[in-house]
């Protein structure tokens, strides 16, 4: 009885233990590439567009079909890990950002037009991070679900419940 509470009830409880952590902690993190989450219907539209002239009258915007925000049905919960640029939505006191969009590129959402909804990932992270500068990007690590969050700078078409957020640094 003694080897059973001394190496059966442990394991038992680490087994327990293990399967109430959030659902990215025990799978492999898949890394994605934003173009994944546009489905092949957008991407179409987005290769057919002509060239940008940069002496225009104002910014190019895209077609409205792209802006509707569909997404890559497989890509809901997935346990991933993303680079992108922080466009922050929510501060806590200490000026600890704990919500915010996630973007493939610097100065999307401040800048007219954003990018298609499903370019767009909502982040949350209750432990917040610091940022110093906003043209770092960053690795987001989480489970991606399809959601969709309007907001006055932008709409997106993905969330993630972030459970690390660290400096991108290369693969």
């Amino acid at each position: 009885m003694q080897l059973l509470t001394r190496f059966v009830v442990p394991f038992v409880v680490v087994v327990l233990a293990a399967s109430v952590l959030p659902v990215a902690a025990g799978k492999d993190l898949r890394t994605l590439d934003w173009i994944e989450l546009m489905p092949a219907s957008d991407l179409a539209l987005l290769e057919s567009l002509p060239e940008v002239e940069h002496e225009g009258d104002g910014p190019m915007s895209l077609p409205d079909e792209i802006m509707t925000g569909r997404v890559v049905p497989e890509m809901d919960n997935t346990a991933a890990r993303i680079p992108g640029f922080i466009v922050p939505l929510k501060t806590v006191g200490n000026q600890r950002i704990v919500e915010f969009f996630l973007v493939p590129y610097f100065g999307a959402c401040i800048h007219v037009p954003p990018p298609p909804p499903n370019q767009i990932i909502h982040v949350t992270y209750p432990e917040g991070i610091e940022l110093d500068v906003l043209y770092d990007p960053y690795w987001i690590e989480g489970d991606l679900t399809i959601s969709r969050t309007e907001h006055d700078i932008g709409t997106a078409s993905y969330a993630i419940k972030a459970q690390n957020v660290q400096l991108y640094e290369g693969e």
